[in-house]
């Protein structure tokens, strides 16, 4: 059987529909199952057990010789959350516990860690293990994966392949119940139908037009596709960039999202808040040289044909992975 964690949220969800769609159903699910907003999330997809976090871990000690591999994408990503104990709870002793049981008994990991351990990307956003401890993440969020990716690195005793993913900017079917962190595309679809524009921040740089700060946008569909492959292949254990490598503008994905609408553009800029302007970040892109020297050569989708697919057979519509 195949442990995935984090399956009621967005990219879990996902990830159980990949496993569904390669015929795999004997999968135990794990997470907080008490927010119904997420419900819709696999209520449709099949798997063997659905397990609450705060139990789990007893569960996967008691139960380790069953399970051939654990995808942990379980996790607190509220990026606005400054409670640091809760991230120690949730994302740092949480996956180390699991990481133990995985290597105690020879189980492959793959595990969600996030390119907001790139910080404001000073040292940009090279996947070299060299880089790691000299990372500086911006929020508790990300120095909680940064020190998960650290002491990961340190460890004697490891899973027989693991692999940790930095997350870029993903976009994608099943984070509705996101709010205010679900994807700038959910966003400019809503402002789109409720006001026929879409609010960008303008540019409080020079070497930056309004609209034009620029983010890796990378599709769902192709962050699943790259979990499974490395859960299947078992290539190097390391930890991998998984963004696009394009980066691209939000004006473009505005544009995207209009047209994907069959909506005329138009746009409108607002100052970008002063809290926020001084950590603002203008640029990321994921160097993804290590992913393809370990075989994956699959095209990812471009931002225009990700969006026009999220769109048309998912947001318009309400429609689920």
């Amino acid at each position: 059987m195949i442990v995935l964690t984090g399956a009621a949220g967005f990219i879990g969800s996902c990830m159980l529909s990949k496993l569904n769609s390669m015929g795999i159903t004997d999968v135990v699910i794990v997470d907080d199952f008490s927010k119904k907003e997420k419900s819709n999330n696999y209520s449709r997809l099949k798997y063997s057990q659905k397990i609450d976090r705060e139990v789990f871990i007893e569960w996967f000690n008691d139960n380790a010789t069953l399970v051939e591999g654990v995808y942990h994408l379980g996790a607190r990503t509220d990026t606005t959350e400054f409670d640091w104990e809760v991230f120690v709870k949730l994302n740092l002793e949480y996956t180390k516990s699991i990481w133990k049981i995985c290597s105690a008994n020879n189980i492959p990991m793959v595990y969600a860690s996030s390119a907001a351990t790139y910080g404001n990307g000073e040292l940009g956003y090279d996947d070299d293990l060299k880089l790691l401890p000299k990372l500086c993440p911006l929020n508790p969020y990300g120095r909680s994966k940064q020190e998960f990716d650290v002491w990961a690195l340190q460890q004697d005793e490891q899973p027989p392949f693991w692999a940790g993913l930095k997350f870029f900017n993903v976009y994608g079917p099943n984070e509705y119940h996101k709010g205010r962190m679900a994807s700038v595309v959910i966003h400019s679809f809503k402002q789109i139908t409720e006001t026929g524009k879409v609010k960008l921040f303008r540019s409080h740089r020079d070497d930056f037009e309004d609209g034009r700060q620029i983010r890796d946008f990378v599709y769902v569909k192709d962050v699943v596709n790259v979990l499974f492959f490395l859960m299947t292949n078992k290539p190097k254990s390391d930890i991998y960039n998984l963004g696009s490598g394009k980066a691209r503008c939000f004006y473009d994905l505005a544009v995207a999202t209009f047209e994907a609408m069959d909506e005329p553009i138009n746009i409108e800029y607002i100052d970008i808040p002063i809290d926020i302007r001084d950590k603002y970040q203008y640029f990321t892109q994921a160097n993804m040289q290590k992913l393809k020297s370990v075989g994956y050569t699959a095209d990812f989708y471009t931002l225009e044909a990700g969006v026009r697919d999220y769109v048309q057979n998912y947001l318009i519509g309400n429609k689920y992975l």
